[in-house]
């Protein structure tokens, strides 16, 4: 009984005899007011009454749509189809009443007409309100009344899964009996009004903000795994503006099928910050990295670090000989350390050194005795203000670090190093920036060498999900505490991609590598940082600036509003992976660069600011001041305000 009512035909013709039965009572209803004036009408004209109007405004009705939706989907622009309905209904039944008995009791009518008319709006409009209230009571508050956005094969699967879920006995299948699917929501405009598994399609993305308020939505299913890269972040971009929570059904390429042992509901995750990038997350060709990693003794300095500990954990699915974690902070080289203990216990030969690699003697002694066949160099200083203010500790960590790693993976005829850049280096208007500008030229003067067998790459990419010194965690912290999230300037604008990620292309460009390499990564359209804050906030269920406010700091020191991958004269060449392109090196004169390294060398390890500075200006003649940067970047967006998208699309155009 329960599944015939479920049905929509069924529920179409329960909806037609209650609009009888609303009819019937107008006409008893009207001829009761009429016999005070006594206008009433006989008991024949009354009887002719219930059958005609009852055939015409039930006709008329069908034909306007009032029965194309479910009631507790009624909105303002149905109810204007129970209307026409009714008015066009009485007046054709007015004219079929004439042609039987030649006389038209048009006071009887048009006072039934508009009993009816009330009766048949009230009804929809009670029922609705009456059903929401039902439904919410009826939930155990385990239960949450749930959209789904995609109306699709997957959609159907999530449907099926969830009923199952609802009538198995077993404790293990009701994570899936946690939804109550009220709606679904599809673009596919011939889906509007049609059900699936019993479940109605009710309107379009555009319509979700609409639906989640009316029928009270406590959680939405985002079901469209293979939806194109600006789709999916334009629906989620709609779907995180509800204030709900949000369910994501992954990328199909991750999706796992296995003969129904793996549910569809288990694989969902809530939105995370790295579903609205707008792509896919980028995956590479593992077995080119088996083959690289597999037997080899790799070092990883910086090992303790988001990216330099992603590196560890990657490497050491490939069957290394060895891995060797230099870090000079115990903490974090403790963390990794115990990880992989727990991970792999004995199974897995690594080793962890607290060693700087501004130490030459210290980092020679390491190099000798572990002998690496590959070195990832990921240890840096990468936080702008802080080296803003500390330009010195910069020059020495970064510049002094990398030349000094890089000359002794030479020296001990390493197979190859890849070093971590950044796109604070293109253009750089900080001293960071300028410091991994030196490092990239610093890798690609040791490249040119004729004399060495090592073979040296660059991989630069823009800012990491979730490392440190990202805006994530600080948004996080900011959240969770209550405070304002603070955002620099509304017009800033990142480029994006997922620690993973950033690993990969590392693992990938190496390789992939032979040598004087700059691997760029084709990272998708940049974010702004606002929308990402907006994002994030609406991600705890809170409403951005009301429940927690966003406040606007100001630049910080250095810090450009855009930053870029490459500089106008590197342009890109393709790589065997679509999304990985080589920068064309800008030819460096050895002699010079050598003599202005051992200036900026030697100011910074005396501590004179002014001439380490200095220095690095007459090194990385693209080092300019953020203001300068800032006020030519809005000039030619006031001009173009696609520029930024049109030059990166220029680079990565297939």
């Amino acid at each position: 009984m329960k599944k015939t009512l479920e049905k929509f035909s069924v529920r179409r013709i329960i909806l037609a005899f209650a609009d009888v039965f609303i009819i019937i009572s107008s006409a008893l209803t009207a001829n009761f007011v009429l016999s005070f004036f006594n206008a009433d009408v006989s008991r024949s004209d009354t009887l002719i009454s219930f059958v005609v109007c009852s055939l015409t405004c039930c006709g008329a009705l069908f034909i306007f749509g009032a029965y194309s939706k479910l009631w507790r989907f009624f909105n303002k622009r149905d109810y204007l189809s129970c209307i026409n309905g009714v008015v066009f209904g009485f007046l054709a039944a007015g004219i079929i009443v004439y042609i039987i008995r030649k006389d038209v009791p048009a006071t009887f009518l048009a006072v039934q007409a508009a009993f009816a008319l009330v009766g048949v709006c009230l009804f929809r409009f009670l029922f609705k309100e009456t059903f929401v209230t039902f439904s919410k009571s009826r939930t155990d508050g385990s239960r949450k009344r749930t959209m789904i956005v995609g109306g699709g094969q997957t959609c159907r699967m999530i449907l099926t899964e969830i009923e199952n879920a609802q009538r198995s006995p077993y404790e293990d299948n009701k994570a899936s009996a946690m939804y109550d699917p009220v709606c679904i929501i599809d673009d596919d405009r011939n889906k509007i009004g049609t059900e699936i598994n019993g479940v109605t399609v009710v309107g379009t993305t555009n319509d979700i903000h609409k639906f989640v308020d009316q029928q009270h939505i406590e959680q939405i299913i985002f079901a469209i795994p293979s939806c194109l890269d600006d789709e999916r972040k334009r629906i989620l971009d709609i779907c995180s503006g509800t204030n709900v929570n949000v369910k994501v059904v992954p990328f199909i390429g991750s999706l796992i099928f296995d003969g129904g042992n793996t549910p569809l509901l288990t694989q969902m995750h809530d939105i995370r910050v790295e579903d609205l990038l707008g792509r896919a997350p980028i995956k590479f060709d593992n077995e080119d990295i088996r083959n690289f990693i597999s037997h080899k003794v790799c070092m990883v300095t910086g090992g303790g670090g988001s990216i330099g500990s992603e590196l560890v954990r990657q490497i050491a699915k490939y069957n290394p000989k060895r891995i060797i974690i230099v870090d000079i902070y115990e903490n974090n080289a403790y963390d990794v350390q115990q990880e992989l203990i727990m991970e792999y216990g004995d199974s897995l030969d690594f080793t962890v050194l607290i060693a700087s690699v501004r130490d030459y003697y210290r980092m020679n002694s390491i190099f000798e005795r572990f002998k690496p066949d590959i070195v990832f160099h990921a240890a840096a200083h990468k936080h702008v203000p802080l080296m803003e203010n500390s330009p010195m500790e910069a020059i020495k960590n970064n510049v002094v670090g990398t030349f000094n790693v890089a000359t002794l993976a030479q020296f001990h005829k390493v197979s190859k190093f890849v070093m971590i850049s950044t796109d604070k280096a293109v253009n750089p208007t900080n001293v960071m920036g300028a410091s991994k500008r030196c490092c990239e030229m610093i890798i690609q003067y040791l490249s040119q060498q004729k004399d060495g067998c090592t073979e040296f790459v660059t991989t630069r990419f823009g800012n990491v999900l979730g490392s440190n010194g990202s805006v994530i965690p600080l948004f996080r912290r900011q959240i969770e505490s209550g405070r304002p999230v603070t955002v620099t300037h509304p017009d800033v604008i990142r480029y994006f991609m997922t620690i993973p990620e950033a690993v990969s292309l590392v693992m990938e460009a190496a390789a992939i590598a032979h040598g004087g390499e700059i691997f760029v990564l084709d990272m998708g359209k940049p974010v702004h940082i606002v929308r990402l804050a907006e994002n994030l906030i609406r991600m705890y269920g809170k409403v951005p600036y009301q429940d927690v406010e966003i406040k606007f700091t100001g630049l910080r020191p250095g810090e450009k509003l855009r930053e870029e991958l490459l500089m106008d004269e590197e342009g890109l060449q393709k790589t065997s992976n679509k999304l990985i392109f080589i920068g064309r090196q800008i030819e460096l004169d050895s002699e010079k660069f050598i003599k202005q390294l051992r200036k900026l060398r030697n100011a910074a390890n005396e501590n004179l600011k002014d001439i380490a500075v200095e220095a690095l200006h007459e090194i990385v003649p693209t080092f300019t001041t953020p203001e300068e940067f800032n006020r030519a970047e809005l000039i030619k967006e006031k001009k173009n305000p696609k520029i930024q998208d049109e030059k990166y699309a220029s680079y990565t155009k297939k």
